[in-house]
């Protein structure tokens, strides 16, 4: 390896991975979910938000589609 290195001629350009980032985002969630990939990082020796990461994208791979079904609120009686 040279000790010295011209770097003069090099021309800047583009992250061409920049779009491809993760983007940091703020959520909450529930203790158990929480716990849940945390036992699960200690078991594979991944950190808990790439398994969250990952599951996630599994999900958009596959357009997996959560199916909620609220309850139906009770008709409410007039009080006299």
């Amino acid at each position: 390896m040279k000790s010295e290195y011209d770097l003069s001629t090099l021309r800047a350009r583009k992250n061409p991975y920049a779009a491809k980032l993760k983007k940091p985002v703020s959520m909450r969630l529930s203790e158990d979910v929480l716990g849940y990939f945390k036992d699960m990082a200690r078991q594979s020796g991944v950190p808990y938000q790439s398994l969250i990461n990952l599951y996630l994208r599994d999900c958009v791979r596959n357009h997996r589609r959560l199916e909620i079904a609220w309850p139906t609120a009770r008709p409410r009686i007039a009080e006299r």
